[in-house]
């Protein structure tokens, strides 16, 4: 059914009416503890404190007396301090232990409530991603992270929150830009347990999330939505960018989009599923880079088959974590028991704009990961963040005008290149002549030796013409080719219902990665992949290291083994064995043929010679008989 535009209107609508009416509907998974809240009740749970640059941490307010308004107060510090709250307060161990029997007392109560893996994250991936993984583990160790028991005393804080009618509240704001209208909702969570509740990266306390929709005016006045986008971990907001009238790509609630939340990351999906959330690292790129190479080179010369490439790379690079979004548990918005709480950004408060501190805990990571984030405004190096100064561009909508304008952009451009096209014309026809004139002048000059300096300038000169006058030829031709690709364009502009499938197959070529929940087929392997993935990068470095203890003789021969026996033990449980076999008689056939080479380089040297000879002899004979 075709959604109804909003009424024209000269004034610009109620801002707090336009995000009322298209405010998302968000899914969560069950098991999930922490909810979009107001940070008025969240900042009267938290003290205020500020970490030096010498190390030394001191509390600047305490718990009662953080409110918007202070929190926004000018502060002189010096350079290199970081302002920080702290909402959890610890557990002691009894508290800790009480609460654990509790939770596991209720999981036991009502199983069907609880949380449950379908698939452990290692079994999804291959051997590099777990020995990566089991490094970032022992990272930990080492880095600094949010302490155990604050992700409890979190959950108890927000549950007597919660009691005492805590309800859920987003921060709406109304950008108008480029011709679009973006409606931002910002959703702000207490704490991030990802890592303690859902096996996954980190945990930390607060967390902004937002979701935008993108409208656009029409030529008669009315207000239509176009896209929606929503930010979710480190992806670009052009890969979470979908267009809003394509059912299969963004479910909607009438004219409220409907979000799937990452359980205790908060990222934000267009559908339910489990997705595989890869953590890049940067000092791995030389190795994906020559890897990447490999694999190309391998295509050309054996074609498709299963050789090294992006699949294989990739566990070199991320570290695999799953994000279940299930849309199974809590459910928060229009049409729900629990409709949001607008509150409108206009004008932007000073807790906004003044505070540029972290919202949570700062753990001191030099990864960051487990340090709490700043504000929606502010990333927590302190410089304003793209997806608030420029919500238009940090989508990919910058390029794409809206469909009421987009005609009047094309035909801008078209005149344009067809100015440029009779500018090149008139100048062509002016060097032309004057390439001409140096030609003559060269020829006249050529046969007389008294004047060969005079002959050389002009011939410099006329080659720096001809060049010239080669580029303008060039360029008229291009675009010659240009505008027949724009009036291609414009006709099917004006197709009936042409315009928004022509934009969204644009935009779709932007997308640089798009997550995409895992397969079904994936989530059925046999749970003894899954035991295989726990043990295997264990047992390879125990084995390892007996091998170069008791039987270093054989430590080629034994890793060998080894890795072979790991590898066809990993391919038999994914179903992949003709795909292994089939990649090791490729490689094998290919040593062959270099060892071949190495052995009867000669042979083959003369062979080829003596037959390109024939080959030249033949095809001479063939030219004389002719």
């Amino acid at each position: 059914m075709a959604e109804r535009p909003l009424p024209a209107c000269d004034a610009s609508p109620d801002d707090l009416a336009l995000l009322r009416r298209f405010e998302p509907v968000l899914r969560f998974t069950r098991g999930e503890e922490f909810f979009p809240v107001d940070i008025e009740w969240y900042l009267q749970q938290c003290s205020l404190w500020v970490s030096l640059p010498d190390g030394r941490t001191e509390m600047v307010l305490d718990e009662g007396e953080v409110t918007p308004r202070t929190l926004a107060q000018p502060r002189q510090v010096p350079p290199g301090t970081v302002y920080y709250l702290q909402f959890s307060g610890p557990l002691n161990l009894a508290e800790l232990a009480a609460f654990q029997v509790r939770e596991r007392l209720q999981h036991l109560r009502d199983p069907a409530n609880a949380f449950r893996e379908s698939l452990g994250r290692l079994a999804r991936v291959g051997y590099g991603s777990r020995l990566v993984d089991a490094l970032f583990s022992l990272s930990l160790l080492l880095r600094g992270r949010v302490p155990g028991d604050t992700a409890a005393a979190a959950i108890l804080t927000c549950r007597k929150g919660r009691a005492t009618g805590q309800r859920p509240v987003y921060y709406g704001r109304v950008v108008r830009d480029s011709g679009w209208i973006a409606l931002q909702y910002f959703f702000f969570y207490p704490y991030n347990n990802w890592r303690s509740g859902f096996h996954g990266a980190n945990d930390h306390e607060a967390d902004w999330e937002m979701v935008v929709v993108y409208l656009y005016r029409a030529v008669d006045g009315t207000l239509h939505p176009a896209w929606v986008a929503c930010a979710s971990h480190d992806y670009p907001g052009e890969a979470l960018c979908r267009p809003w009238d394509d059912p299969r790509a963004v479910e909607r609630s009438g004219t409220h989009p409907v979000i799937y939340v990452g359980a205790g990351s908060h990222a934000g999906y267009f559908q339910p599923g489990e997705y595989l959330a890869e953590i890049e690292l940067p000092y791995l790129l030389p190795v994906i880079e020559q890897l990447e190479r490999l694999r190309a080179l391998w295509s050309r010369l054996f074609g498709s088959g299963t050789p090294p490439g992006r699949a294989a790379a990739r566990p070199l690079l991320c570290l695999p974590f799953v994000d279940y979004a299930r849309g199974d548990g809590a459910r928060i918005g229009p049409g729900t028991d629990q409709p949001w709480t607008p509150v409108l950004l206009d004008p932007v408060p000073a807790w906004i704009t003044q505070y540029r501190g972290l919202w949570g805990y700062y753990a001191r990571d030099p990864a960051a990961g487990e340090n709490a984030p700043a504000g929606p405004m502010y990333g927590r190096d302190g410089a304003v963040r793209r997806r608030w100064y420029d919500p238009i561009g940090w989508a990919g909508l910058d390029t794409i005008p809206n469909p009421a304008v987009e005609a009047q952009v094309l035909e801008r451009r078209i005149h344009a290149l067809q100015e440029r096209q009779r500018a090149l014309d008139q100048e062509i026809d002016s060097r032309g002549a004057t390439v001409q004139e140096l030609g003559e002048e060269l020829l006249a000059l050529q046969d007389n030796a008294h004047v060969a300096a005079r002959a050389a300038s002009v011939e410099a000169s006329l080659r720096a013409a001809r060049a010239d006058l080669d580029a303008l030829r060039r360029e008229r031709a291009q675009n010659a080719v240009i505008l027949e690709a724009l009036a291609q364009r414009r006709e099917q502009l004006a197709a009936p219902d042409r315009a928004r499938l022509l934009a969204v197959a644009e935009q779709q070529r932007h997308v640089r990665r798009q997550p995409d929940p895992v397969s079904p087929r994936e989530l059925r392997l046999a749970g003894w992949l899954e035991i295989w993935a726990a043990i295997s990068i264990s047992v390879l470095l125990v084995a390892t290291v007996l091998l170069l203890v008791w039987a270093q003789h054989y430590l080629v021969i034994g890793l060998t083994a080894l890795i072979g026996t790991f590898v066809l033990v990993e391919a038999a449980f994914r179903r992949q064995l003709v795909g292994l076999f089939a990649l090791i008689a490729t490689t094998l056939a290919a040593v062959s043929c270099a060892l071949l080479i190495r052995d009867f380089f000669w042979p083959i040297l003369v062979t080829g010679v003596v037959a390109l000879s024939l080959r030249l002899l033949w095809e001479n004979v063939q030219e004389l008989r002719r």
